[in-house]
């Protein structure tokens, strides 16, 4: 696998070393769009182990003199808003070194197996779970040398044996009735939504329908907890007006969703990730918008 380009992480101080990570086994590398920018990282599932090199190269004419150095595998929930609340839910270590001096560059392969990596990463708007591998130099005086290099965890999920497919109803009395239903309530990601929108009675004057889906962000406990929407697809089911006993039919590919994830459900209390499909209907007159909602789930197969 290439070599990754290193993150360092906590200070901009200049240290008078280069810290490089290798990984030597993997499902190969992603893209995902982290507070820091795009990340290029690469791909593990919970029961691979974690092998790879970290490089350390004094810069030249300098030595480093350490009281030790530590490797470790660490799992970590960063909420952005609620620093306090963030945690480290694993950490696993091995010592690279002893009390020592660096004079020249030096090469540890490591390995990390049976570490605990039952939850999946994620990299939202408000929070993100990761994991990373980070090398520290601890230092008689002074902040420690670290660096890090994050990685990304993905575990395929079966579909539940029990997927019964939603049906749900708009009304508004004696103007407006609409079913839609769909062939079942959790997909994966890669799959295609299927359903049908019955308009059963329609007076009022539909200028076009749209299907939503939505992602919500929760985060925090007790009486502290906040929830963000975000609209990532939008689908126009029919543009003009239906008519009594109309049925439209929907087929939203999945595959053509961006940033579209698993449902995450209470992870260690801190964090919740679900999605909403929304049927809207705006009417032609007035602009009013008539909207139904329901939640769906999503897993990696």
């Amino acid at each position: 696998m290439a070599l990754l380009k290193r993150f360092v992480s906590g200070s901009k101080t200049i240290w008078p070393l280069d810290v490089s990570f290798t990984f030597s086994n993997g499902l190969g590398t992603q893209t995902v769009a982290d507070s820091d920018g795009d990340l290029l990282l690469p791909v593990f599932t919970s029961d691979m182990p974690v092998k790879g090199t970290v490089t350390i190269a004094p810069h030249p004419g300098k030595k480093v003199e350490h009281l030790g150095i530590r490797l470790e595998l660490v799992g970590a929930i960063d909420l952005f808003f609620d620093k306090a609340n963030s945690c480290e839910f694993v950490c696993t270590s091995t010592n690279l070194e002893g009390v020592g001096v660096l004079m020249a560059e030096r090469a540890y392969d490591f390995c990390f197996d049976d570490v605990d990596k039952s939850l999946q990463s994620y990299y939202g708007s408000n929070f993100r779970l990761r994991y990373f591998v980070r090398v520290s130099l601890a230092r008689q005086y002074g902040l420690n040398y670290e660096n890090l290099a994050q990685l990304l965890v993905r575990t395929p999920t079966p579909m539940p044996e029990a997927n019964p497919g939603p049906k749900m109803e708009v009304g508004i009395e004696d103007s407006l009735h609409i079913e839609f239903c769909f062939n079942q309530s959790t997909f994966a990601l890669d799959d295609t939504i299927i359903g049908k929108v019955y308009f059963l009675l329609c007076k009022i004057k539909v200028e076009r329908a749209e299907l939503q889906l939505i992602k919500r962000e929760t985060y925090g406990s007790g009486d502290d907890v906040h929830t963000d929407t975000t609209t990532i697809h939008t689908f126009e089911l029919m543009d003009g007006a239906p008519v009594r006993g109309e049925a439209i039919p929907v087929r939203l590919h999945l595959s053509s969703v961006p940033d579209l994830t698993p449902t995450f459900k209470n992870v260690n209390n801190r964090f919740s990730v679900t999605y909403l499909l929304s049927l809207i209907l705006i009417e032609e007159d007035t602009g009013a918008r008539f909207f139904k909602s329901m939640e769906v789930g999503f897993v990696r197969r």
